[in-house]
């Protein structure tokens, strides 16, 4: 056998072929009734559809042999893809010089006749092709020729609805895939707004026992607490509202933020009890970054901090640094920890823990799956270590671009 080389890029054709996660699959009567066709209009015994890989030939459809595939080497369809032209046509291969060695030519019953038009795809690329066989030498007439070209048009429709379909799909995935996502994230979001809601009742519990006593400054500061925390609350809606008609706000929108400004707003969100202190790093820095995704993603590391803490003075350290492409940040805090077995698993939907917090309930799984989402998302990394009764450490990074 002569050599032969398709004349494309290879690495190309390939990976578009897989796009079409055909390889392999069963057997389809819209392909099988395209070959049966083929062989009754070109009076062949045998008809198949031929897709090549870096390996083989594997037949999507096949009548008259049995074989599922065959090795590359051997194969009539390579050289039909290969030689540029709309239909490779072989009277009698045992004359010509490229299939005179052939084991498929030269076995009882051999091949002799052979057609096959490339099956090309929108892009160029020859994927496979559609062939008929003989064992007898022939002629094809044009009739036939434009026939047999035709069905090979409608195998390449039928390849181009599957992927289309497969794309489709795939989009229908992403779409739910968001979704969940949204879905979860409002939760977190608000069991959030739980916490500066809390502050509101309590400032507005205690403005009724005082409410005789005028002139009172300890009064206008609790007033001015409420004031504060609903301003808080209402900026955090509207910016859920925002994000709940246009997701892709909360990727795209972003804007600089002072560091220190921002690590202050979180802890005045959520409900830090006496008992606990929480560091901040030395420096400021200047983020550009979405603000609202780094707030809830901080929001629910440092409430987790707080609720799963058995120590007697609760100690949470934030840590914040830079490089050229990046944001580091780390939460690290002195409670109950993590055992090794579950430090992956904590991101996992609906994954718990079985434990009681400090107020003696139970994690939903919400949060940490959602947290770890929305960085995903975001195109940064977390991370998770951790000691069982010294603390946990969560580490992620954002990118600045």
């Amino acid at each position: 056998m002569l050599s032969f080389s398709i004349n494309q890029n290879e690495e190309a054709r390939l990976s578009v072929l897989k796009s079409y996660n055909i390889l392999d699959t069963a057997e389809e009567k819209d392909f099988d009734d395209l070959t049966t066709l083929a062989s009754a209009i070109c009076q062949t015994p045998v008809a198949f559809i031929s897709l090549i890989d870096d390996k083989r030939q594997w037949f999507k459809s096949r009548r008259g042999i049995t074989e599922k595939e065959a090795s590359i080497e051997s194969s009539f369809c390579t050289y039909a893809i290969a030689s540029g032209n709309d239909i490779m046509i072989v009277e009698n291969a045992t004359l010509d010089a490229r299939f005179i060695e052939n084991p498929l030519v030269n076995m009882e019953n051999g091949i002799t006749f052979y057609a096959g038009v490339p099956l090309i795809n929108k892009d160029g690329f020859a994927l496979g092709s559609l062939c008929v066989v003989d064992k007898s030498q022939k002629q094809l007439t044009e009739e036939q020729i434009i026939a047999l070209k035709i069905i090979a048009k409608q195998v390449v429709d039928k390849l181009e609805l599957r992927r289309s379909a497969i794309e489709l799909a795939k989009l229908y995935q992403e779409l739910i895939d968001s979704n969940l996502f949204i879905q979860g994230f409002a939760a977190m979001a608000a069991h959030d707004i739980k916490n500066p809601m809390s502050s509101i009742l309590l400032s507005a519990q205690l403005m009724k026992r005082r409410l005789g006593k005028f002139h009172d400054k300890s009064f206008e500061k609790l007033l001015n607490l409420n004031i504060n925390a609903t301003k808080r609350l209402i900026t955090m809606l509207d910016d859920m509202i925002a994000y709940s008609k246009s997701p892709q706000l909360l990727l795209t929108q972003k804007q600089f933020v002072n560091s220190t400004e921002l690590f202050q707003t979180v802890i005045s969100l959520i409900r830090v009890p006496d008992n606990f202190e929480i560091l901040l790093p030395s420096e400021n820095y200047l983020l550009n970054i979405s603000k609202i995704a780094l707030q809830q993603i901080l929001i629910n590391l440092l409430t987790n901090a707080i609720r799963y803490n058995d120590k007697d003075r609760g100690l949470i350290q934030i840590r914040c640094s830079e490089d050229v492409e990046r944001y580091y940040f780390e939460v690290e805090d002195n409670g109950i920890g993590i055992a090794r077995e579950y430090q992956e698993e904590v991101f996992g939907n609906n994954f718990t823990l079985n434990l009681t917090d400090r107020e003696n309930k139970k994690g939903n799984g919400i949060g940490l799956s959602t947290v770890k989402e929305l960085i995903k998302i975001l195109k940064g990394i977390i991370t998770v270590r951790s000691v069982i009764g010294k603390g946990t450490t969560f580490s992620f990074n954002l990118p600045k671009t």
